[in-house]
């Protein structure tokens, strides 16, 4: 059974990320330098304008660059750096094709432990430690992906009841408590700068 994201806060977005396995890790890849919503929207936007209603890992590693690029920046863009985003998604869905066969749900289907899991995104381009334990917490928390040790290796991501990622997005409540998590950190890293 599929979940219900509520991180686009679109409708068809979300549908799009609760379905299908490769838009939610593009969506989590695009999350970095814009507000959450419009990166989880990207791959919607990148699918619609492909022609699709679902994003295809093959498709788009073999894509031309320059045009992926080109659909990337087209208004609205997918992204605030549509040009390296561009590369970047490509670069994942080349990964995904030469060690998943292109399937993105088999990084985290046969993973035995969290550690394995968090590897396993670790290992994906463009997906550093702290993104890939947001995801991991994300798969536990609302894909119901939950190997052995998967809130540990999730870290702080992991914690039940915690609001501090996309992973705790379930609706317009619980996005305004991430956005006060965040906030409190920038604040507290500002203190200490100080």
């Amino acid at each position: 059974m599929s979940p219900s994201l509520r991180l686009a806060q679109q409708p068809e977005a979300d549908e799009l990320l609760s379905r299908s396995p490769l838009a939610a890790l593009v969506g989590m890849l695009l999350d970095q330098q814009v507000p959450m919503e419009w990166a989880f929207t990207g791959p919607y936007t990148v699918a619609r304008r492909l022609g699709h209603d679902d994003l295809d890992a093959r498709e788009i590693a073999a894509k031309d660059p320059e045009e992926l690029e080109t659909l990337f920046a087209e208004k609205p863009a997918v992204h605030r750096y549509p040009a390296s985003m561009a590369k970047r998604v490509q670069q994942l869905c080349q990964y995904l094709v030469e060690h998943y066969d292109g399937d993105a749900s088999a990084v985290w289907r046969d993973a035995a432990t969290g550690g394995e899991l968090l590897k396993r995104l670790n290992e994906l381009p463009g997906f550093g430690k702290q993104k890939s334990q947001i995801f991991l917490a994300l798969l536990g928390k609302q894909f119901k992906v939950t190997p052995d040790g998967w809130r540990e290796a999730a870290g702080p991501y992991g914690e039940d009841g915690s609001h501090r990622s996309v992973a705790d997005i379930t609706g317009p409540e619980s996005l305004e408590q991430v956005r006060a998590y965040k906030q409190q950190m920038k604040r507290a890293a500002a203190a200490k700068k100080a």
